[in-house]
């Protein structure tokens, strides 16, 4: 179970919200057998979509995350409820690339830099909200930044960080995200960009053992704040039988006699690995159910 606070400065001008998601992604990162650098793609939009989702209002509404830069990892996806639980997929599990120039662990190169960051907003009802960014660097806290400036034209700064130990287990994951808001005075930038200027790595941050509410003190060091909220999200699935039917009769008819056709039918999610079995008079039921339609 992660944890998350949100703040707010005291003056009014600037919220800062923080997550330690070691347990998300050390789900995650079981689920899929991701590879190292994937369960750092996968860990930072996953990370990234908790937090974006934790400012969502209502119980009902998600927010979509998907990476798509033509990396070798293909398409990340990253889905979060209005409280921060999160799910995530990543199209290839397994790539092994050599560290970067920095000597860490080369996201930009598995995720790739030729695409697009696409965020969706269901609110639950009416049509949901896109915005399409290209990628910026393909490193993902540089992309939600960009996401925000260009799609939102909210001043942000996002940090997002996964450190993976040999074993490939995750030994620290987390982020962080500040935005202005509409009150700000005109030194409060600058002020921001001098609280980060030097600031060291999230992840290493919570692998020193600071809480979110210390990181969102931290990072905004020359503010004074107040606790918004805390939460603890977790990694977590919504997926059900009732909702694999259903998309099973949307594949229509014909395809539905195809399936029936066969000894046994099985559909795997994608987030959660859960395997859902249908026999031929299950597929069959379901023909039933779409000719009433």
């Amino acid at each position: 179970m992660g944890k998350l606070t949100r703040c707010i400065s005291k003056d009014g001008t600037v919220t800062v919200m923080a997550i330690d998601s070691t347990d998300i992604v050390e789900k995650a990162q079981r689920i899929h057998r991701t590879s190292a650098v994937t369960s750092a793609a996968l860990g930072r939009l996953v990370t990234g979509a908790s937090l974006m989702g934790s400012v969502l209002k209502g119980k009902d509404e998600s927010i979509t995350l998907r990476i798509n830069g033509g990396g070798p990892a293909g398409s990340v996806i990253a889905v979060s409820d209005s409280s921060g639980n999160a799910r995530g997929y990543v199209q290839q599990p397994v790539v092994e690339l050599p560290l970067n120039a920095k000597g860490k662990l080369d996201v930009a190169g598995a995720v790739g830099k030729e695409g697009s960051l696409t965020v969706m907003k269901d609110f639950g009802y009416g049509e949901p909200y896109v915005g399409s960014v290209p990628i910026v660097s393909g490193e993902i806290a540089e992309d939600i930044t960009s996401y925000y400036a260009v799609s939102e034209q909210i001043p942000t700064v996002c940090a997002l960080g996964v450190k993976v130990n040999p074993n490939l287990s995750i030994r620290a994951a987390g982020g962080f995200i500040i935005q202005l808001l509409p009150t700000a005075f005109d030194d409060t930038i600058e002020k921001v960009e001098r609280c980060i200027e030097n600031i060291e790595p999230v992840s290493s941050m919570i692998e020193n053992g600071m809480t979110p509410q210390e990181i969102c003190a931290h990072v905004l060091s020359e503010f004074e704040i107040d606790v918004l909220d805390e939460s603890e999200p977790e990694y977590r699935c919504t997926c059900s039988r009732e909702k694999v039917e259903t998309a099973l009769i949307s594949t229509g008819i014909q395809s539905l006699t195809e399936m029936a056709q066969d000894e046994k039918t099985k559909v795997t999610c994608h987030f959660c690995d859960k395997i859902y079995s249908f026999k031929p008079d299950d597929i069959k039921a379901l023909i039933k159910k779409a000719e009433e339609k």
